[in-house]
């Protein structure tokens, strides 16, 4: 682990790889493998993360929007991308750079495959996406007729794959749940399979799918946050490793006396005498205003120290009492030795929300 004297994001791409490397252990050898690196790669580096990817063997990438694949193609990265969640004012764009949509409604499979044929392009590749109980976007089994009237009169368009995305997959108590959706997304796309001359993949699992349900691997698993170090329960964080570990330093130290207060509109009144310290980073460079004031502590000198006082766009407050600390000593926000996922629970959210915040002003750094 690097020293450093400013406020960084540190990114394991040794990590990332170890992560990668058990979560193929848990699927079959021949079934492919998508690394999710939409949201700037879970808030870490989405090139970063898509060339090592790509180094490791992974199959396929996905984001959710059209920029960040070209994005991708842009650093040079080869690999198929699919894109989850694109709009009608960019297919021109995706066709431009080679990236790969995914259809989720009539609208959407219509209008591309008017662009598709405006632009002379012959089986081209597009994922179809179906609605299997998530609500939120994919088209369904009523829509079976559709897809396959289109494709027959679309020669512009090849179906790469048939995927549908799981609502519970890390809750036990919904398994009824997410196996009707692996049942309704069998139903669907064995009918489409039975028509088609050729065999699309079919994929439905994310990180907690691979996990909980490798039955329904099909062709294809998708992993996101299973990649940057977070399983969604607790015996499967042991076995991963965080790839980010947000770090900060004390550029200031206080001894505030009791009934004295810290920060904006006096938040924080010490009860009695306290030894406080700022650390140079806030909600500007993504620890939100739901921590401090006592939610979420920060880990220094092997420590835990707990947020006080509301945090500032640019500077969070610390009470450092007790602990043997000196300016310009690293503290650690999250990471190996403080999870994520601690940090968001306590401010009653997720890692996921958490990780994607992290300002794009903070400085990344990488090791290998």
């Amino acid at each position: 682990m690097t020293k450093v004297g400013e406020t960084v994001l540190e990114i394991d791409l040794r990590a990332l790889e170890h992560n990668y490397r058990y979560l193929r252990s848990k699927i079959y050898r021949d079934t492919k493998f998508l690394g999710v690196v939409k949201a700037f790669a879970y808030g870490s580096d989405s090139v970063a993360i898509a060339k090592k990817l790509e180094t490791l063997g992974a199959d396929y990438l996905a984001v959710a929007y059209t920029a960040e694949g070209v994005a991708l193609r842009k650093a040079g990265i080869s690999l198929p991308i699919i894109v989850f969640h694109p709009q009608q004012l960019s297919f021109s764009s995706i066709i431009e750079h080679c990236l790969e949509p995914c259809l989720y409604s009539k609208t959407i499979f219509t209008t591309f495959s008017k662009m598709a044929k405006d632009l002379g392009q012959k089986n081209y590749p597009v994922h179809i996406k179906f609605n299997t109980g998530l609500n939120r976007l994919g088209l369904g089994e009523n829509d079976i007729d559709f897809i396959l009237q289109s494709l027959n009169e679309m020669p512009q368009l090849k179906v790469s794959s048939l995927f549908s995305h799981l609502a519970a997959s890390e809750d036990a108590s919904e398994r009824d749940f997410t196996m009707a959706q692996i049942g309704k997304f069998e139903k669907i796309s064995t009918a489409i399979l039975k028509e088609l001359n050729y065999a699309p993949m079919r994929h439905m699992l994310n990180t907690s799918g691979i996990i909980n349900y490798p039955e329904a691997q099909y062709n294809m698993v998708r992993s996101g946050i299973g990649l940057y170090g977070y399983g969604n329960e607790p015996a499967e964080d042991k076995k991963l490793i965080p790839v980010a570990t947000l770090k900060t330093v004390i550029s200031q130290i206080h001894t505030i006396g009791a009934n004295e207060s810290v920060g904006y509109n006096r938040a924080y009144k010490a009860k009695n005498p306290k030894v406080t310290a700022t650390l140079p980073l806030g909600h500007a460079d993504g620890i939100g205003r739901q921590y401090g004031n006592g939610i979420g502590h920060v880990w220094i000198q092997g420590k835990m120290a707990p947020l006080i006082g509301n945090v500032c766009m640019d500077m969070i407050m610390i009470d450092i009492t007790g602990i043997d600390c000196k300016e310009g000593d690293e503290v650690i926000v999250f990471g190996k030795e403080l999870s994520a996922e601690q940090l968001a629970s306590s401010a009653n959210t997720i890692t996921y929300e958490l990780l994607t915040g992290i300002s794009q002003r903070v400085k990344r750094i990488y090791l290998e």
